[in-house]
């Protein structure tokens, strides 16, 4: 089991009521396997909330003033000193900058590990798919970033919101459903001038075998 999970146990026993029929007012919903951009200014607070249960949400951040500069998952885990995220840690760039830290959490249970599916990713680890085409978080955050002038190949590691990945006593990884139900949140307080990409999560396996929306919302702060 994921020590986030057994941690967690208390908050995983006390759901919020949240409706299932759209997105509650001043959320926007991402339809499933699809993505979006928003840019985040200082003190603005990002809520990403599971809708419906059990679906996982792929983020990233890039500076807006230098969007070489992006969110690095390994010095998130340095400067953390853990895997596991949840209120209070922050999120970072590859420069050290600290971009946004997370001040709710009902889940505590997130990945920094894994990489966003591609169609790649579909070719080599889902073979039963025989190589057709698939929706993909990848492709999704190209498709939301790149109008913002972020590059492809510059898109990493991401906060894999909701996501329950563990590694057992020998070392192998698993991946269990998340452990969300609806209206389950994450939110963020941004630290620095970002465009966050967000997606509701392309790959089957991880979301207990189907696809469901992610949505959104953005607290603006005083004066913007």
């Amino acid at each position: 089991m994921n020590p986030a999970v057994r941690r967690n146990a208390d908050r995983l026993s006390s759901r919020r009521p949240y409706p299932k029929d759209g997105p509650a007012d001043g959320f926007t919903r991402i339809p499933p396997q699809h993505g979006a951009a928003v840019e985040l200014a200082p003190g603005d607070v990002l809520t990403l909330v599971d809708p419906l249960g059990e679906q996982v949400s792929d983020l990233y951040l890039v500076r807006v003033d230098e969007p070489a500069d992006h969110f690095s998952v390994g010095r998130t885990i340095d400067v953390g000193n853990t895997l596991y995220p949840s209120v209070g840690s922050i999120l970072y760039s590859g420069r050290s900058v600290a971009l946004a830290e997370i001040v709710t959490d009902t889940v505590g249970v997130h990945d920094l590990t894994l990489t966003p599916c591609s169609q790649q990713t579909f070719d080599l680890l889902y073979p039963d798919l025989g190589g057709a085409p698939h929706r993909s978080c990848f492709a999704n955050l190209v498709a939301a970033l790149e109008p913002h002038g972020v590059a492809p190949d510059t898109i990493g590691g991401t906060m894999n919101v909701f996501m329950d990945v563990w590694t057992d006593a020998d070392g192998e990884l698993h991946i269990d459903p998340p452990p969300t139900a609806p209206g389950d949140c994450l939110e963020l307080r941004i630290l620095e001038p970002v465009i966050a990409g967000i997606t509701a999560c392309s790959a089957e396996k991880s979301n207990n075998g189907t696809c469901t929306p992610i949505d959104y919302r953005v607290t603006r702060a005083a004066g913007y």
